[in-house]
C-alpha cells in the first residue's frame, strides 16, 4: 500500500517538498474492482507454482555476493519475504530482512533503524546495497535510495503505488489504523513519484486487486534514464511469491554495477509470453 514516510529527522534535499511545477501529478483513479480484489486468492496458486517453476528459476543469472535488503509490505513481517530471500541466497546474494517485526508504517524509530541497516550493510561489505520493497516496503526502498544514493546499487519494488493517490489503493484505511498517521497530510512532505537516482525497477500487475496498477508506473524523464516498469501477471498478495516476479528480480540484481540495461522480454518465447509488452503501460 502507498504511503509516504513521515519525517523523523531533518529532511534531505531528496525529501524536501518540491515546487508544484516540478512534481508529477499522481494517478488519482479508483482502487481495483471488487472482482480483482476477489482474485487475490490466486496468491495460494502463485506460491504453489514455485515448485514446478524451480528448474527454470534455478537457471537465473548468478549473483555476486553483494548485500540485498528486502522490506515487507503493510502489516507483514520478514516471514512474508523469507521465500524470496532464500531464493536470492541460493543465487549468490547476501540477503537480509528489515529486522523490525511487523511493518505498521513509519512509526518512531523505524526509519532511523532502516537507514542504519543500509549503512551497516554498505560499510560491512564495502559495496553498494540493493533494496527490494514489497508494496509499502517499496516506498521505504525508494526514499532510502534518494537519501543514500552513494550506498545503494539498485532499487526493485513489487506492487508499490508510488505514483498514485492513496485513494487508488484498498489499503489506505488499514495503514491509517495501523500507523495512527494521516496519509494525505504526510504526502505533502515527499515527492514520491520522483525516481531515485539509481537503477530502479517497478514490477507491477494490471490484475493487482489491492493497488491500482497505474500508480506503480514510473514515468520516464531525461534525467532518470535507468528506470523501468516490468509487468507480470500476478496478484498483489502473491507478487513476492510469483515465479515470473522472482525471475525478473534475479535478472535485475545480476546486472554488473554501472552497466545497467533495460529488462529483456523477448529473449525467449516464454519471456515474451509471460512479460507483456511494456508499451501497454503508456
Amino acid at each position: 500500500m502507498l504511503t509516504p514516510m513521515a519525517p523523523s529527522s531533518p529532511r534531505s534535499p531528496a525529501q524536501k517538498k518540491q515546487p508544484e511545477k516540478a512534481r508529477q501529478s499522481p494517478h488519482d483513479g479508483p482502487p481495483p474492482s471488487a472482482w480483482l480484489l476477489a482474485l487475490e486468492l490466486r496468491a495460494f496458486w502463485e506460491f504453489g507454482a514455485l515448485l514446478p517453476a524451480w528448474p527454470v528459476l534455478a537457471r537465473a543469472p548468478r549473483g555476486d555476493q553483494h548485500s540485498v535488503v528486502v522490506f515487507p509490505g503493510l502489516s507483514a513481517s520478514d516471514g512474508s519475504t523469507m521465500p524470496l530471500r532464500r531464493y536470492l541466497d541460493s543465487l549468490g546474494y547476501a540477503t537480509s530482512g528489515w529486522e523490525q517485526g511487523f511493518n505498521f508504517g513509519p512509526r518512531a524509530g523505524v526509519l532511523e533503524a532502516a537507514r542504519a541497516q543500509v549503512r551497516r550493510a554498505f560499510e560491512g561489505s564495502g559495496r553498494k546495497v540493493s533494496l527490494i520493497g514489497w508494496s509499502l516496503g517499496g516506498v521505504y526502498a525508494r526514499e532510502l535510495a534518494k537519501e543514500l544514493p552513494h550506498m545503494v546499487r539498485s532499487v526493485i519494488t513489487l506492487g508499490t503505488p508510488f505514483a498514485g493517490s492513496h485513494r487508488s489503493t484498498r489499503a489506505w484505511r488499514i495503514y491509517e489504523l495501523a500507523s495512527g498517521r494521516k496519509v494525505a497530510r504526510e504526502s505533502e512532505n515527499y515527492d514520491l513519484p520522483a525516481a531515485p537516482p539509481v537503477p530502479t525497477t517497478s514490477i507491477y500487475s494490471r490484475s493487482d486487486g489491492i493497488v491500482a496498477w497505474q500508480g506503480s508506473i514510473q514515468q520516464s524523464s531525461p534525467d532518470k534514464l535507468q528506470t523501468e516498469n516490468v509487468e507480470v501477471v500476478a496478484s498483489h498478495v502473491g507478487l513476492g511469491l510469483n515465479p515470473s516476479a522472482w525471475w525478473a528480480v534475479a535478472d535485475r540484481l545480476a546486472q554488473p554495477e554501472g552497466r545497467w540495461q533495460p529488462f529483456e522480454r523477448k529473449g525467449t518465447f516464454w519471456h515474451g509470453l509471460i512479460y507483456p509488452d511494456p508499451a501497454r503501460a503508456a
